[in-house]
């Protein structure tokens, strides 16, 4: 007659066979369906990268705009005359070995759409043309 499994001895302690097999098969099913959520978490990164950048970039064209309207021959003032110079606008620039800019002309005082692409994403921003006309 079988011992019941509360009244199992020391020597019968640990999982049969088909139990270790089971958790095994368990952990290849959940391994196979998580894996791939994570093998393209670098193309996303550089998504919101880019995206960023370009925020960054209308974001302190504005403040340009209005830095200029106050006072044009400030050092506060930076001259915008093409969508590669929206580089000039942020602190340190951006990597241009990882972004290109677009090179579309600006006259001073127009808005125009500009592009930052980082070799997979081209993503747009706007620029207007400012003059500083102390240099």
């Amino acid at each position: 007659m079988k011992t019941p499994l509360a009244h199992r001895h020391a020597s019968d302690a640990g999982f049969t066979l088909i139990e270790l097999i089971m958790v095994i098969v368990i952990l290849g099913i959940l391994a196979a369906v998580a894996v791939p959520q994570f093998t393209d978490l670098s193309g996303g990164a550089q998504l919101a990268a880019t995206q960023g950048i370009a925020g960054g970039m209308t974001s302190a064209g504005g403040t340009n705009v209005a830095a200029c309207a106050v006072d044009s021959t400030a050092a506060s003032c930076v001259t915008v005359n093409s969508c590669d110079d929206g580089d000039d606008l942020l602190a340190g620039g951006i990597d241009t070995t990882t972004y290109t800019l677009s090179t579309t002309t600006i006259a001073n005082g127009a808005t125009v759409t500009c592009t930052i692409d980082d070799g997979t994403n081209t993503i747009n921003y706007s620029l207007t043309g400012t003059l500083n006309t102390g240099s």
